[in-house]
């Protein structure tokens, strides 16, 4: 098996998030659908609702977007919208970003290449750290 990491880079954006998973859970629970619809990717959503407890994994997912937004300094609003960043895993199940057109747009605005990002959960929050990064070619 041949492992490939990241060639490197010169890291242009740093962003972290940690979130509840409670709070997730509750948003969900009081508006359910319209919720999801907002937040996340139909790959997140199926994503998610594919493990028993969906809950630390939506959460962590929100705290990727919070950190990713973090990373461009834009938050989440005009230049970005929730969805457009979404979560999805690779070959080892790590985490990588995909961006929708104006997430991409943006990417290039900033001069970076890629989003590297890291995620964590456990039953009570999720946490998230996003690395613009520009790679050198």
């Amino acid at each position: 098996m041949s492992i490939s990491l990241p060639t490197g880079g010169r890291v242009i954006g740093v962003g972290t998030d940690i979130i509840e998973v409670e709070r997730i859970r509750k948003a969900y629970e009081r508006h359910g659908d319209r919720f999801l619809q907002r937040i996340y990717t139909d790959e997140e959503k199926d994503y998610c609702f594919s493990m028993k407890n969906p809950y630390p994994h939506l959460a962590a997912r929100f705290a990727a977007k919070e950190a990713a937004s973090k990373a461009f300094t834009t938050g989440i609003g005009r230049h970005l919208a929730w969805t457009s960043i979404s979560v999805y895993n690779g070959e080892r199940r790590q985490p990588y970003v995909r961006l929708d057109e104006k997430g991409l747009e943006l990417l290039e605005e900033v001069n970076a290449s890629e989003i590297l990002i890291s995620l964590s959960h456990t039953s009570i929050h999720a946490t998230a750290v996003a690395l613009l990064m520009q790679t050198s070619s």
